[in-house]
């Protein structure tokens, strides 16, 4: 088995993390984090999962690595993730819009990634998610940072939740 690293850059209890945090749970902040997202893409590609342009927040980031489904093409996304015993939990929450990340189309089309977790590449199988098991996961997520628990109080759908479980 794949061992998945197990650390942060920076510290959650930190008061950067907590004025980050509550910045970012804001609408104005999510809209701040989504135009640093090129930007931050380009760093966690550079530094292979280990910086971010989010500074030493304390939570896990990480590329995920899928197909595009309509293009077969590979895609990066940076995500924050939760690791549940062997596995990581992401959350397609898209900070709260209408509609659904297009990482997650990709995974339900083709559910064989890679997770690059400070600088190692991990493939991964995902699973989506229903009912108490999807409930249990995005717990987890706001454990790691709890802007998780605003973004479902500004969409309708069902956001979606994985299991990424290294192969």
């Amino acid at each position: 088995m794949v061992e998945i690293p197990d650390d942060a850059w920076g510290s959650r209890d930190s008061a950067l993390s907590r004025v980050g945090q509550r910045f970012a749970a804001t609408k104005p902040g999510s809209w701040t984090i989504r135009k640093l997202m090129p930007l931050d893409r380009r760093i966690l590609v550079r530094s292979e999962g280990r910086r971010t342009v989010l500074g030493p927040i304390g939570a896990p980031t990480m590329l995920l690595e899928t197909t595009g489904r309509k293009s077969g093409r590979p895609r990066v996304s940076p995500l924050l993730f939760a690791r549940d015993r062997d596995t990581l939990v992401v959350v397609g929450s898209n900070f709260g819009q209408e509609h659904h990340p297009a990482w997650t189309g990709n995974l339900i089309a083709d559910p064989e990634a890679v997770a690059v977790v400070r600088g190692q590449r991990i493939p991964v199988r995902a699973r989506l998610l229903e009912g108490e098991e999807a409930e249990a996961a995005y717990r987890r997520m706001i454990e790691v940072t709890s802007v998780y628990a605003a973004y479902r109080t500004r969409t309708d759908r069902a956001i979606r939740v994985f299991r990424l479980t290294p192969v």
